[in-house]
C-alpha cells in the first residue's frame, strides 16, 4: 500500500501534508533516519502514530513502513548534524509549518490556476499565417 493514502488516513483530513521536510534531509540522510527508528520499532519501542488493525495488517506490520509514516507525517523528534566544509557544523531541524486548512488549501489553488489562464490569454499562440502576412507586407513595402 502506498505510504502517502497511510499518512493521509492518519491525518484524517485535518490537514495536508507538504513534504518540504522531505526535501531538506537527503536521501542518505532519510534512509539512515528510517532504519534507525525502525530498528527501534522491532525492539518493541511504542509507535508514535496512531494506525488501525486494519492500516497495519495492510503494511504487514513492517517496521519499515511504520518508521516511513512516522517521519513524513512529522511525529519524529529528529534532527541531523551536517558537517560543513569550513569546519563547522550545522543542526537541522524540521520547520514547523503553519497547518492550512482545506478551504485556504483549495481557495490558493484556485488563484493559482485563474493566474495561469489570465498568463495564457495575455500569452496568445501565433498563427503561422498571421506571421507570414506581416512578413510578406514589410518586405514589399522594403522593395519599393
Amino acid at each position: 500500500m502506498n505510504v502517502e493514502l497511510l499518512i493521509s488516513k492518519v491525518n484524517k483530513g485535518k490537514n495536508k501534508i507538504n513534504f518540504i521536510m522531505a526535501e531538506q534531509f537527503t536521501r542518505y540522510e532519510r534512509a539512515r533516519i528510517i532504519g534507525a527508528r525502525a530498528l527501534q520499532i522491532a525492539m518493541n519501542a511504542p509507535v508514535l502514530v496512531k494506525l488501525s488493525e486494519e492500516e497495519m495488517e495492510k503494511i504487514r506490520y513492517d517496521a519499515l513502513k511504520i518508521a516511513e509514516i512516522e517521519l513524513d507525517s512529522g511525529i519524529l523528534p529528529i534532527s541531523v548534524k551536517r558537517p560543513l566544509p569550513i569546519k563547522k557544523e550545522e543542526r537541522l531541524k524540521r520547520p514547523k509549518e503553519k497547518k492550512i486548512s482545506d478551504e485556504k488549501l483549495e481557495k490558493k489553488e484556485i488563484e493559482e490556476e485563474e493566474d495561469i489562464a489570465k498568463e495564457g490569454e495575455i500569452m496568445e499562440l501565433a498563427n503561422p499565417d498571421d506571421e507570414g502576412e506581416d512578413f510578406g507586407e514589410d518586405s514589399g513595402e522594403e522593395s519599393e
